[in-house]
């Protein structure tokens, strides 16, 4: 019998070379692919500008570890290039949701359109049955069903980055880490000489790598500095160095002096405000309710569900109702409040291990009040 095709997605990192050699192992038909998803000096042209990043780039450096591994695996690699797939699906949106002042995840975007679209499309083209990725995550199959359920490394569990995957295509990925952990991965790849075993794990964007987060945005989007208000005094607290850099929640890189700490609340596009409070008056980060909306479903939900919920990566659980609104929106509640939930982010939920789906964060309230506009009046009344 034929063996299963699989393409597995290398990224030149330690998580992804063993998901390759966990299913060479397992006697799949495996060839690696590498995504190519940004490129420092076409995407500076595009914009008229091509003097953006002349420094090595670090695709290229994941492209010879990723070669590197699959040499010493056995495993034919080829190289896909998806720049201006990532360009018009993930960056734009990227760009456009901080220009209105949110903060956007393009993990979840290029999971979403690269690595479980595009990528997938590619894989197909070529004859291949399955795609796996590094990622910490399960595929559980129940009652003909595929659903995604958190990894045994809780403390690594990537689900959240994967709340947007088309449901249509879970039954056609494999996530070969999704009942080991790291401590064991770092081992695997130690145990096989590989040349990545003690490769840091990237903790920049996808596509800028480890550089810097605002000198790499200024090129996109300049910088302009302005005042920080304190909701408490109503009187400028501090400056900022670009308003649409700074998230709900931040407390630091604020340069404020005097008693702190103090925590970013809101922002102000159009006059170039941070609103920011103290410890004292740390209500004004609580929210009790949200709506969100372009809700990826990955399983079928009633109209009203007790779950749980992170809205942001790392968060612990949290207990909320979903209440459907319309096709794509839903009400959130969670009548303990919780702190710092952003406009711009993912909301993910969750019953038990098994993942929902997740949507855009849109409005936060406070009691029925847009906690938002709530500031604004309370900072210019």
């Amino acid at each position: 019998m034929d063996k299963m095709k699989i393409m597995v997605g290398l990224s030149g990192g330690v998580d992804s070379a063993v998901a390759a050699w966990l299913l060479k192992q397992q006697g799949y038909d495996v060839t690696c692919g590498f995504m190519r998803n940004w490129d420092s000096l076409t995407n500076g042209d595009i914009l008229g500008n091509p003097t953006l990043d002349h420094a090595i780039c670090t695709q290229e450096e994941d492209y010879n570890d990723a070669k590197n591994v699959a040499d010493m695996l056995g495993l034919p690699l080829l190289r896909v290039d998806f720049i201006k797939e990532y360009w018009d699906e993930v960056f734009t949106t990227f760009l456009e949701e901080y220009k209105k002042g949110r903060t956007p995840n393009p993990d979840i975007l290029c999971n979403k359109y690269i690595k479980f679209d595009s990528f997938m499309e590619f894989a197909h083209r070529q004859g291949f049955d399955y795609v796996a990725t590094g990622h910490y995550a399960r595929i559980v199959k129940e009652e003909g069903h595929s659903y995604i359920h958190k990894s045994h490394d809780r403390n690594k569990d990537q689900t959240y980055f994967l709340s947007q995957i088309n449901r249509n295509v879970l039954s056609q990925i494999v996530f070969p880490l999704g009942e080991i952990d790291k401590p064991e991965v770092r081992r695997i790849a130690e145990e096989l000489h590989l040349s990545i075993a003690k490769k840091k794990d990237s903790t920049g964007i996808c596509f800028i790598g480890e550089r810097d987060f605002r000198q790499f945005l200024a090129n996109y989007l300049p910088m302009k500095d302005g005042d920080i208000r304190s909701i408490c005094t109503h009187e400028v607290a501090g400056r900022h160095t670009g308003v649409l850099y700074y998230t709900i929640g931040q407390r630091k890189g604020l340069n404020i002096g005097g008693t702190g700490p103090y925590y970013v609340i809101g922002k102000d596009i159009l006059r170039n405000e941070l609103f920011v409070t103290d410890e004292a008056h740390k209500e004004w980060l609580y929210s009790d309710s949200c709506l969100v909306s372009g809700m990826n479903y990955l399983c079928d939900i009633p109209e009203e569900l007790r779950c749980t919920a992170k809205f942001r990566y790392r968060q612990p659980d949290q207990p909320v109702t979903l209440k459907r609104i319309s096709e794509g929106e839903v009400l959130v509640t969670y009548p303990q409040k919780i702190a710092s939930v952003t406009p711009g982010q993912q909301a993910v939920f969750y019953t038990g291990d098994r993942m929902i789906g997740g949507g855009t964060i849109d409005v936060v309230y406070q009691g029925e009040e847009d906690l938002m506009k709530k500031i604004s009046v309370e900072m210019y009344e």
